[in-house]
């Protein structure tokens, strides 16, 4: 899961990067409103959290003009601002939820889990042909086995198996794991594919990981 964290406390914003990369998601900064609607037009995110006093634009500002484009991504308003006229306002903007600082970093996490849950997390665990992965202790598993998958694999294949007997490209995959400002190369896509392809075979997994010449990856079952 891809998360656009638009916050211009740059000390903050490092720290929250940091506890979203921990827990494995992919997480992009922006430190001003415009550059939040910008990011959030390119449409390949799956949460927003939005602080609310920003420069440039405010966070009911962008919220209110993504909204107006139809744009239903869940966002999570993040503010120092506790009144209840605030909270009232955020929410009638259309936000998901609202987390008054200080925050602790469960609660921060939990309410990521509840307004995406109805979106992309239907269920703590995907599966398809014999394998299963665990959304919340990121494991990989077969009746033969398990790993736990560390960041980048996991997000991979989470994509991947959300998304069976689909093709993903090289490029979707590093928009929405590695994300437009990364300096990774795009052959780091093939890597991970690699390293994803040796855990399935000592899982004895039923499915692989295909490439289709000159258009991307998907996830397949065995035909043999």
């Amino acid at each position: 899961m891809r998360i656009l964290l638009a916050e211009d406390e740059k000390a903050l914003s490092r720290a929250i990067i940091k506890i979203f990369e921990k827990n494995n998601y992919s997480a992009d900064a922006v430190y001003d409103g415009e550059e939040a609607l910008a990011y959030l037009e390119l449409g390949c995110y799956d949460v927003a959290v939005l602080d609310i006093m920003m420069p440039k634009m405010d966070g009911i500002t962008v919220l209110k003009k993504i909204r107006a484009t139809g744009n239903q991504i869940p966002v999570l308003m993040l503010t120092a601002k506790s009144e209840i006229e605030d909270r009232v306002l955020g929410l009638d903007s259309g936000a998901n939820d609202y987390l008054p600082k200080p925050f602790d970093t469960r609660e921060l996490l939990a309410r990521i889990r509840s307004i995406t849950r109805g979106k992309t997390e239907t269920d703590t665990k995907l599966t398809f042909g014999n394998v299963s992965l665990d959304r919340a202790s990121f494991e990989l598993a077969s009746p033969f086995g398990s790993f736990r998958l560390a960041n980048k694999e996991y997000q991979m294949m989470e994509y991947l198996m959300a998304n069976p007997q689909r093709i993903i490209s090289a490029e979707m995959f590093m928009e929405k794991i590695w994300g437009y400002d990364s300096d990774a190369e795009l052959n780091v896509v093939w890597v991970y594919i690699s390293y994803l392809r040796k855990k399935l075979s000592a899982l004895q997994a039923d499915i692989l990981i295909k490439s289709s010449r000159n258009a991307g990856y998907l996830l397949e079952k065995r035909h043999d």
